[in-house]
């Protein structure tokens, strides 16, 4: 989604000097002349991981770093549920550690993780963003691909070879089950969450993923080729945005 809004916002205004600065897990792109900066903090679950002498601790109960990344902007996207599924420990899974509670787990049930995880994440939210100045946008979950049975395929198809989207509004596997979590999570919040609820009809898009490009290298049903699905997503962030600024998109 990162990607694709910079290459919208950069080819409506092609001529303008701009600069793309990444250092770590942060990246800056701006437009001088328009007083526009658009920053990318990757945290892929919200909460603090931290390196403690035990590991990599995963801390669902934690979020110290939202007081240093997320403070004083004008507008606000969170997104995460891709990285909660990865369970191999290495380049996947970056953590050894779950803290909950006081307590040091080896794991738990990732979809409990994430509620525990996200509801953390809405209790900052809510005590830190001042909905007067700064608009709020969750990026709804993200789907995958590898199960052709979701699509009535066979149990062995893939997005793999896929290159059409399914018909009609809805998905034969039906939602995942974070997409719950998510809408529950916002429903109790005091401060008011925009859900940029794109999971349905990402679903409908098995043919929008990069697996068609690899040949016989790779399989990747989960991340979305551009130009593509996240167009479409950032086009709904737009009328978004340009509705809550009564036409005029600042």
């Amino acid at each position: 989604m990162w990607q694709s809004l910079l290459c919208m916002v950069h080819a409506s205004v092609p001529l303008s000097k701009y600069s793309l600065i990444s250092k770590g897990n942060h990246s800056t792109f701006a437009l001088p002349e328009y007083e526009i900066l658009l920053e990318y903090s990757r945290n892929v679950y919200l909460v603090d991981l931290v390196k403690e002498k035990i590991g990599t601790v995963l801390k669902l109960d934690s979020i110290e770093n939202g007081d240093y990344s997320w403070k004083g902007y004008d507008v606000l996207i969170f997104n995460t549920w891709h990285w909660w599924l990865h369970t191999t420990k290495g380049q996947n899974q970056p953590w050894d550690f779950i803290e909950w509670s006081g307590k040091i787990l080896k794991d738990m049930d990732r979809l409990e993780a994430f509620k525990v995880g996200l509801t953390t994440w809405s209790k900052w939210v809510d005590s830190n963003v001042d909905p007067r100045t700064t608009q709020v946008y969750f990026q709804g979950i993200s789907p995958t691909h590898y199960d052709g049975r979701q699509w009535n395929g066979s149990i062995s198809a893939t997005c793999k070879g896929e290159t059409t989207p399914l018909n009609g509004t809805t998905y034969p596997g039906g939602l995942p089950p974070a997409v719950d979590v998510v809408k529950q999570v916002l429903k109790n919040m005091s401060k008011g969450v925009t859900l940029l609820d794109i999971t349905t009809l990402s679903l409908l898009r098995k043919d929008g993923h990069p697996s068609v490009y690899f040949g016989k290298e790779g399989n990747d049903c989960s991340h979305w080729c551009l130009a593509g699905v996240p167009d479409s997503w950032n086009e709904i962030l737009y009328a978004l945005l340009t509705n809550a600024q009564g036409g005029t998109l600042v």
